[in-house]
């Protein structure tokens, strides 16, 4: 019943248009007959047909089901459709798959968490599920994931750190997955040698030869169809001496979803590759889903906050922002080498990028992070930052009330 109910305004969509298209056909046959002929009246009907099935095929219930017939792509490798066979085992499994209550990572779970092996190697494991949860009231998706959320886990680690990595992929998963670290010198920053089947897992070691900020995502192909499910996260190798000490961190990562149903539509929205290939997402979203960031980064006046900030993409570039502050230092591109960029309005974030921003809270207040592609806002794109304290009038005096705007 739950999958019944996920599916009904595509199967109310699928009874309708057959009931529509008889009914058409029925009518055509009745004002067709008047032409006393048969050869005519056999033609017309034949070309009705073939426009239908011209129309209908590749714009209708097809497209529901993302397997959009004929479609052609041009990259190395398979493109972004699924094969008919992975979506029939979908819904065969449906049932299988774990509901995720809440898809979003935490912003504020950015602390080192790997253990260290007695030979000095950190050891990260991590865990590829699919799952299926809600990108926003109503509006339920098959999310791909690393450890079950969006984005995965944040790994932190020391340049010139020897990483052992073990990649592990949850049996009830539906397909191959491998992970591609930005971090990592190697074949495939390490996809070559991590493709998991289901209930599989493999190992890789790495030494963490550069500083900086980096997106890890997986690169099993289709690469972007896995990145447009949620398979992505941000790995920090901190710079020797490490970075220098802040009163809050948060963890963000924009991402693009495309579904075949409309913005805000109820049920389960299924993958659309051909909105993918235009760059025409339903959602563009922080952390995973709608509102993942509304009511839990708080900060207090006089505090140090720093940001990282990546982009899951697949195909947007952001442009990020937070209303009524100014970066203090943006490392743009992730560059933790070289020095800062001051005193930025807005930067930007390359699609699979990363950057990391540093400023200082100094009046109270709600502080909205947006994509400052301001339709992106209500596509999904906002975050809340709150700050308690002390309001100073020579910083800012005014009769505020309630907005998120410029």
């Amino acid at each position: 019943m739950e999958l019944v109910s996920y599916l009904w305004q595509y199967l109310v969509e699928a009874f309708g248009l057959s009931i529509a298209y008889v009914f058409a056909a029925i009518f055509i046959f009745l004002v067709l007959r008047n032409f006393n002929s048969w050869k005519i009246t056999t033609a017309l009907v034949a070309i009705f047909i073939g426009v239908s099935i011209a129309f209908y095929v590749p714009n209708g219930i097809p497209n529901a089901f993302q397997y959009p017939f004929g479609l052609k792509t041009f990259g190395p490798a398979a493109g972004p459709v699924l094969p008919f066979q992975n979506i029939v085992s979908f819904f065969k499994h449906f049932n299988e798959f774990e509901r995720v209550a809440s898809i979003a990572r935490d912003p504020n779970d950015t602390k080192p968490q790997h253990a260290v092996s007695e030979d000095g190697v950190v050891e990260i494991d991590v865990v590829a599920k699919e799952v299926v949860a809600e990108m926003a009231d109503g509006v339920t998706v098959n999310y791909w994931t690393f450890g079950g959320t969006v984005p995965g886990p944040f790994m932190r680690v020391k340049e010139g750190d020897t990483v052992r990595l073990t990649l592990y992929n949850d049996p009830s998963s539906l397909h191959h997955h491998s992970i591609d670290l930005h971090a990592v010198t190697g074949p495939g920053g390490g996809a070559a040698a991590t493709m998991v089947a289901p209930g599989e897992s493999k190992t890789i070691t790495f030494k963490a030869l550069n500083a900086g900020l980096f997106i890890y995502h997986c690169a099993y192909p289709n690469v972007a169809n896995h990145m447009a499910h949620g398979m992505y996260g941000l790995v920090l190798v901190e710079p020797e001496g490490g970075l220098s000490p802040v009163d809050k961190e948060f963890y963000i990562t924009q991402g693009e979803f495309y579904t075949s149903g409309a913005l805000g539509r109820q049920g389960l929205q299924l993958f659309d590759p051909q909105a993918m290939l235009d760059g025409k997402p339903q959602y563009v979203v922080f952390n995973g889903k709608v509102g993942a960031l509304s009511n839990n980064m708080t900060a207090n006046v006089g505090d140090t906050v720093r940001m990282f900030v990546g982009n899951g993409g697949v195909n947007l570039i952001s442009s990020f922002h937070v209303i009524g502050e100014i970066f203090d230092r943006v490392y743009r591109e992730g560059d933790l080498v070289t020095s800062p960029a001051e005193s930025v309005q807005t930067t930007l974030v390359p699609a699979w990028g990363a950057t990391m921003v540093e400023f200082t809270v100094d009046y109270p207040g709600n502080y909205v992070l947006v994509d400052h592609a301001l339709s992106r806002l209500d596509r999904g794109a906002w975050g809340v930052l709150h700050v308690d304290g002390a309001a100073d009038p020579t910083i800012f005096d005014g009769n505020i009330e309630t907005s998120h705007g410029h």
